[in-house]
């Protein structure tokens, strides 16, 4: 039996299902504030409808200092984020801090349920990467109840959300114009899901724009779960023929490991064939044959930097909102020049199983 993952009630959610603000909500939940008693029944009886738990949220605001902060990453498996981690470890030992960590496995319905886990150890404040910085309900929770966080590696429009990131539309950009010099006139991409991760979106926004100064056509967007990366069935409609791509952009390191794999499995030749870029620069590209080709964060910069702008804002010093730190293109054997012409490698349209051995 499958079963669908279970909508975690958001103080948002009780702000609609009563009619009021977010802020009426707090107020009545907390006891913070004047309400009416009629507009305080509809607050509890829309709170109760949907099983709102505002309790270890005000627990936690109440609680003495603890000298622990949160992190909540999307996967504790992809090194990106657990190079990230080392950073947050790293500054917060420097200052005296414990850390508590907790991920999501790329499930925004788990990001309530996470962090109201560490809530309820009393963290100070958090450092998180969500799937979607614009459009969280915990985030909506923990500005409402002001709660001090930094997010890692998300771009929200909002202005007052404070984050470290890198620039992920120029980043992209920069990946498309490396493989347009090197004569790609056919690039595609590997995304993961765009509904679970806003860097994906965005990186997805700068493969369109690069391709757009160019004068290219885009190329196939294969939207894949982060959580599958076996992706040979999904690829194999878009590499027969003769105008497949001749280079594909994975928007992060391990989708792109598994696309080498999955386009090797289907009987061609990285970068001979089709060349193959990542992004996130993630150490083990580097020990792969051909090694990958990949877009770099500053993975451990980004997670000491958000620890100490959450140490200054647990502080109520007055700082920024947005810290944008630099990427570099590293390059690999699995990006190299576009081939001089696809048809000579299969003359006959021969099925892609059936091609030349996977080099």
């Amino acid at each position: 039996m499958v079963r669908t993952a279970t909508k975690v009630t958001t103080i948002r959610d009780v702000a609609a299902e009563a009619g009021v603000s977010i802020a009426t909500v707090s107020r009545v939940l907390n006891g913070s504030g004047r309400a009416t008693p009629e507009t305080t029944e509809k607050v509890r009886a829309a709170a109760t409808a949907l099983a709102f738990r505002p309790s270890t949220i005000s627990r936690s605001l109440k609680a003495a200092r603890t000298r622990t902060v949160g992190v909540l990453i999307p996967s504790l498996s992809n090194p990106v984020f657990a190079e990230s981690v080392a950073g947050v470890q790293d500054a917060a030992a420097e200052a005296g801090y414990s850390v508590l960590i907790t991920s999501t496995e790329y499930d925004p319905g788990r990001e309530a349920r996470a962090i109201e886990s560490l809530l309820a150890n009393r963290v100070e404040g958090l450092v998180l990467t969500v799937a979607d910085a614009d459009r969280s309900g915990a985030l909506d929770t923990l500005d409402e109840v002001r709660l001090p966080y930094v997010l890692a590696y998300n771009q929200p429009e909002r202005a007052t959300r404070a984050h470290v990131s890198v620039d992920n539309v120029a980043a992209a950009r920069a990946v498309v114009e490396r493989m347009a010099a090197l004569g790609h006139r056919r690039i595609g991409m590997v995304a993961g899901q765009f509904r679970h991760s806003d860097r994906s979106r965005r990186r997805h926004a700068g493969w369109l724009a690069a391709l757009a100064d160019a004068g290219l056509a885009p190329g196939p967007v294969v939207e894949v779960d982060f959580n599958d990366l076996r992706l040979a069935h999904r690829l194999a409609p878009h590499l027969d023929g003769a105008e497949r791509p001749t280079a594909l952009f994975a928007s992060n390191d391990l989708l792109a490991l598994a696309t080498i794999r999955a386009v090797r499995d289907l009987g061609l030749s990285v970068p001979r064939d089709m060349s193959v870029c990542g992004f996130d620069g993630i150490e083990v590209g580097t020990l792969m044959s051909p090694s990958l080709a990949t877009l770099v964060q500053p993975a451990r910069a980004m997670g000491r930097t958000a620890f100490n702008r959450l140490r200054a804002a647990i502080a109520r010093e007055p700082q920024g909102h947005a810290v944008m730190l630099p990427f570099t293109l590293r390059p690999g054997e699995s990006l190299g020049p576009a081939p001089p012409d696809i048809h000579p490698a299969n003359p006959a349209n021969v099925p892609l199983d059936r091609r030349h051995p996977s080099s």
